[in-house]
């Protein structure tokens, strides 16, 4: 791609191309997807090929996904003129279009095509050759979206056993998907060595506060005292913690910052105390945590 009589932003973008596509191309067969957060079609194809890039990436396939409104020069440079559009590309050129895939299927058919004809480098994935596919798992995890994120991770988990990072998110995404049971197996199932790895903190911390879980009948029975005894702190608290074991982190944040509200200094800030526990658990730098810490602020400094 040319780069000459190109502004300031267009030089960036051609600049993130060539690292996050044409660098790797050189030995990979990567996957380029065009997509745009208001086209619903992208949605649906997104977790399609999320879940055979993971599948095939011991075979030398990544994904590389390029938002159309913000890398708009990249996608008139391929012509892009609608969306989904997805491109195949081996050592900086495109050698197929796999728009019409629009099924498991179809892909790994047209994969499996490709990677018969090219010589693309394969073989196990190097630690390096998975960042991506866990910047995508942490990304599903942020939106909400546990068991997708699950079907990320347990692919990754798959293609590198030892990565700690890779087994964190699948212990996250099980808890926020609402198996805990699922998710308590997993680190249980863990080398003692790998187990131990820092990295494994955050997935603790999560199991942790989701380890009393209530059956149905019992956040029944909880919310029914929440709603009757608004005044009643201990029985908010039991309701709120109810809430995020069960999975609703949404609906436990904003019953703990209710409480904040109204009595920060209840049992030395217990609320917020759990609050800050959730944070840590789910991930400081989470768009979940950033935007819940700012509600905080605004319920402590106004």
């Amino acid at each position: 791609m040319a780069s000459l009589g190109l502004n300031l932003d267009e030089q960036k973008a051609v600049d993130r191309f060539r690292k996050d596509v044409v660098e790797p191309s050189m030995t990979k067969l990567v996957i380029v997807d065009f997509w745009a957060e208001w086209c619903g079609p992208c949605k649906a194809l997104t977790p399609v090929l999320e879940k055979v890039a993971a599948e095939y990436a011991d075979k030398g396939v990544v994904l590389a996904k390029i938002n159309v409104d913000e890398d708009q020069f990249i996608a008139a440079q391929f012509q892009v003129k609608s969306i989904p559009t997805v491109y195949a590309l081996f050592q900086g050129q495109p050698v197929a279009d796999l728009t019409a895939a629009r099924s498991e299927s179809q892909l790994k058919q047209m994969l499996d095509q490709l990677l018969a004809k090219l010589p693309v480098q394969a073989g196990d994935a190097p630690a390096e050759d998975i960042t991506p596919l866990l910047a995508m798992g942490d990304e599903v995890l942020a939106a909400g979206d546990g068991e997708r994120a699950a079907g990320i991770f347990s692919q990754i988990v798959e293609i590198a056993p030892d990565s700690a990072a890779a087994h964190s998110g699948l212990i996250r995404a099980l808890l926020l998907a609402g198996h805990k049971d699922a998710a308590a197996e997993v680190l249980a199932a863990l080398d003692p060595v790998l187990a131990d790895d820092p990295a494994l903190a955050q997935a603790r911390s999560a199991l942790a506060l989701a380890e009393d879980a209530p059956d149905e009948s019992e956040l029944a029975t909880l919310r029914a005292a929440a709603a009757e005894r608004p005044a009643d702190m201990e029985a908010q608290l039991a309701f709120a913690n109810a809430l995020y074991a069960s999975g609703d982190r949404d609906a436990a944040a904003a019953k703990l910052l209710a409480m904040v509200a109204a009595d920060r200094e209840w049992n030395e800030g217990a609320a917020r105390t759990r609050l800050l526990q959730i944070f840590e658990a789910t991930g400081l730098e989470d768009p979940w945590v950033a935007a819940t810490r700012r509600k905080l602020s605004t319920v402590l400094f106004g």
